[in-house]
């Protein structure tokens, strides 16, 4: 039978885009050795366990509307679905499940992240998957059980960590193909070079 707990976060300073680590701890109590397994977890935002200050939740309304209406719109929002493949183990082994995020406004787990001023993110991993089990002569083969899950507090300042990371003082902005056009025409004519990234 697997556990799973996430047990910390943080960003991971080497990816090419803002992303998290995340420390996820899976333990087998059978005994017997997991030679590995493919799992793949889905993490979800859960609004509703956690406090808004009033500033937070002027800046919330585009995505949940008014709070007197929270009651009924303050729906789990999905922050990402990783896939990792976990090496073998006996008794419990703890992994780095790397996540990628984006600063696309336009996605609601951003938007609802960018959106707090501080405190956690009250996150639900699910799991999935495939695990082989079994003596070194032979292996099982058996399903990842639907039912495993784990909650985990992600600090907002990890999150802005990562993003500053790769946009410090800066945010993100969608463009139109013809307006992107018409900056690196303007680039290359002012001989701005690489200056200016677009």
């Amino acid at each position: 039978m697997l556990r799973f707990a996430c047990t910390g976060a943080r960003p991971e300073p080497f990816a090419a885009g803002p992303s998290l680590l995340f420390d996820l701890r899976i333990s087998n109590t059978t005994g017997r050795r997991v030679h590995s397994i493919a799992l793949r977890t889905q993490i979800r935002i859960e609004p509703r366990q956690r406090t808004y200050a009033p500033e937070e939740q002027a800046r919330l309304v585009d995505l949940f509307g008014e709070p007197a209406r929270w009651g009924e719109t303050l729906n789990p929002l999905q922050l990402a679905t990783v896939a990792t493949m976990v090496p073998g183990f006996t008794g419990s082994t703890t992994v780095p499940l790397l996540v990628p995020l984006t600063y696309d406004l336009d996605i609601a787990a951003t938007k609802y992240l960018h959106g707090l001023d501080g405190g956690d993110v009250p996150l639900l991993l699910l799991f999935s998957g495939t695990v082989f089990t079994g003596a070194p002569d032979r292996v099982q083969v058996g399903l990842v059980p639907w039912h495993e899950e784990a909650t985990f507090r992600l600090p907002v300042a990890v999150w802005r960590a990562a993003m500053d990371a790769h946009f410090p003082d800066a945010g993100w902005v969608r463009l139109r193909r013809d307006t992107l056009e018409a900056l690196r025409a303007y680039r290359y004519k002012m001989g701005i070079g690489a200056k200016l990234v677009v």
